[in-house]
């Protein structure tokens, strides 16, 4: 099977997202476009949390519920959350209901908290650790990496939780901080453009 799919609009993608039209939307729109805003940086780390051990599918298709019920993904809303609100989360069809997974991001909330007044920011702390791209592999042929595995050991030394290495390497290829798109793939160009573009935020 070839890694490259032709899309509805004739031009190839990674093959991933022939799945469903959810995917091709995600892949096109956002899947390693360089984010900065801490808030959007939260949310797709908690999601990567959420995902282990499920779909990327099924977390798609509850986005929008799981931005409804974590204040979107607001973490100084979220440290407030209490066991009243644990409780809630946990009779939300809506969302993933695994108690380990809510009151872990309720958790990171708290050190998300913590790592802003050291750092100054999410973008800043995160995007130190971006690789030098003629440093990295093929796209899409591994799962994790040496800098995923430094973030995880570091952010758990921190007290965050559901942050191994592997949520980690998906957390940097959603973020942008890799292009992890294939050669041939039509949006692979446009996110190398994006991360020209991105001015890379400093840590305070």
């Amino acid at each position: 099977m070839s890694d490259l799919y032709i899309a509805p609009d004739g031009k190839a993608r990674c093959h991933w997202c022939s799945a469903t039209d959810e995917y091709l939307r995600y892949h096109d729109e956002e899947w390693g476009f360089p984010v900065g805003d801490d808030q959007r940086l939260f949310e797709k780390l908690c999601l990567e949390s959420f995902q282990s051990g499920l779909s990327w599918r099924t977390i798609l298709e509850k986005r929008e519920n799981f931005r409804a019920a974590f204040a979107q993904f607001d973490f100084n809303k979220m440290a407030e959350f209490d066991d009243q609100d644990i409780q809630c989360l946990l009779q939300n069809t809506g969302i993933v209901r695994h108690r380990g997974k809510i009151e872990a991001v309720i958790n990171n909330a708290k050190r998300a908290q913590e790592l802003v007044k050291k750092e100054g920011s999410l973008a800043a702390y995160f995007w130190k650790f971006e690789p030098d791209p003629a440093s990295l592999p093929a796209p899409q042929t591994q799962s994790k990496s040496d800098i995923s595995a430094t973030i995880s050991k570091e952010l758990k030394k921190m007290g965050w939780k559901f942050v191994g290495p592997t949520t980690i390497y998906s957390f940097m290829q959603a973020m942008g901080m890799i292009n992890d798109h294939l050669a041939g793939c039509e949006t692979r160009e446009m996110v190398h453009q994006a991360r020209l573009a991105f001015q890379r935020p400093k840590s305070i």
